[in-house]
């Protein structure tokens, strides 16, 4: 890979809530707001090389990734290490109290209800975008979810995985080269080798 471009999918009827999804059982389509989006994206990317498109599993980045690259003839992989998080027993719940727990826990915790820990989180996106280097195609297009890309945003300018993370915005593209990409990667992985938290 020698370009990635990565995006959060559009708004969903979730995000109007500020309400959490990280139930692949649990359906959380995009807004028409959030297919206006996911159109614009297309229009931002259609003068470019796209060679492979990467989602996560979820629903609204798969319909994101069909709008944006509508009647683009353009290979995908579905890469569950993208996911959003297991929340546990804050599935569904509210964003803010999800992220009060997370600021008080620490990396290594698994919220309650068999949640997922944001050590393995981060760990789990770090291997992702591993794959994501590793791949043949020239120009990657990535479309997933606010966290990871705000990791990897993070880690651009050299910060280490916090347990608080500005939230990124819809279908807007981060575009990176293969050597910035990598950067962030072996941060991700340096962090899950020693949490700071």
């Amino acid at each position: 890979m020698e370009r990635a471009i990565l995006a959060r999918h559009g708004e969903t009827t979730f995000n109007l809530r500020l309400a959490l999804n990280g139930d692949l059982a649990v359906s959380c389509p995009l807004t028409p707001k959030g297919e206006e989006q996911a159109r614009s994206l297309g229009r931002q990317l259609a003068r470019g090389r796209i060679d492979l498109c990467v989602t996560s599993e979820f629903e609204r980045a798969q319909r994101t990734a069909d709008l944006a690259l509508a009647g683009r003839d353009v290979p995908r992989e579905v890469l569950p290490e993208l996911n959003d998080p297991r929340y546990g027993s804050f599935e569904g719940g509210q964003l803010e109290d999800y992220r009060a727990w997370a600021s008080s826990a620490p990396s290594h915790a698994e919220p309650p209800g068999a949640g997922e820990s944001r050590l393995a989180i981060v760990e789990r996106y770090a291997r992702g975008f591993r794959f994501v280097l590793e791949r043949p195609e020239e120009v990657v297009l990535v479309v997933c979810h606010s966290l990871p890309v705000a990791y990897v945003l993070g880690a651009l300018d050299g910060a280490a995985p916090a347990p608080r993370v500005p939230l990124v915005e819809c279908a807007h593209p981060y575009r990176l080269d293969g050597a910035e990409l990598e950067r962030t990667v072996e941060l991700l992985e340096g962090w899950v080798r020693e949490p700071t938290w």
